[in-house]
């Protein structure tokens, strides 16, 4: 009696996962073709973004700072790093731009693009990416002054530190955490520019200006 109920069930647990396999089969497709069609417009928004900021960060430059990305392994490790270079219209670097990651931000990852000139002085920084208080951290965005007070700073005119710790660079009111973070990573920004400046600011990294081949007309009697 059992053994015929047991052959029962059986029909009905295959049904059961066959429509389990087929909603899987369902949702894996729907995630995937919203992937697709989200993919490239995701990845335009960022690369503007990115140019946006690039903008902000670098001094004027004749060239396209993203599309002459420079990648190089920095000095101490293995990892491949992305620069972007500011030239002039003769082809020479006047600024260099990159990404610098503070991961001990009060409320995690905050991510900064940095903007360097070629004696190693910051030009500009922005944040690109946190999730600081709002109210509070969120200083690091919407504090111009304190944005502001970055440029021209480098590794040797300047204690890297907020006032609160003895340094130069005010901190927030009920956030020190936040700011101390950015410092503290715009700092080895710097650090990461004078150990690989040689290898950044190359002539062998710099395109050769374009040189057109001036061509005198023959006289007629010659062409022949």
């Amino acid at each position: 009696m059992e053994s015929k109920k047991n052959r029962l069930i059986e029909p009905e647990q295959v049904k059961m996962v066959i429509a389990l396999l087929l909603v899987a089969i369902v949702a894996t497709l729907l995630l995937g073709l919203t992937d697709m069609v989200t993919r490239e417009p995701i990845a335009k928004a960022e690369k503007e973004a990115l140019h946006k900021a690039l903008g902000q960060v670098l001094p004027p430059h004749a060239n396209d700072p993203l599309e002459e990305m420079i990648t190089i392994k920095p000095v101490g490790t293995d990892t491949p790093k992305q620069f972007y270079p500011a030239r002039d219209e003769s082809g020479n670097i006047t600024g260099m731009a990159w990404e610098v990651i503070a991961p001990d931000g009060y409320s995690g990852t905050i991510r900064i693009l940095m903007g360097l000139l070629p004696d190693g002085s910051v030009h500009a920084i922005r944040i690109t990416s946190h999730r600081e208080t709002p109210g509070l951290g969120d200083g690091i965005t919407k504090n111009h002054n304190w944005l502001n007070s970055f440029a021209g700073r480098t590794l040797d005119n300047v204690r890297w530190k907020v006032k609160k710790d003895g340094g130069e660079f005010d901190q927030f009111t009920g956030a020190t955490i936040t700011p101390r973070a950015v410092i503290k990573a715009v700092k080895q920004g710097l650090e990461l520019f004078r150990n690989n400046r040689i290898a950044l600011l190359s002539p062998e990294e710099r395109p050769q200006p374009i040189k057109f081949r001036k061509t005198v007309p023959q006289p007629v009697w010659k062409r022949r």
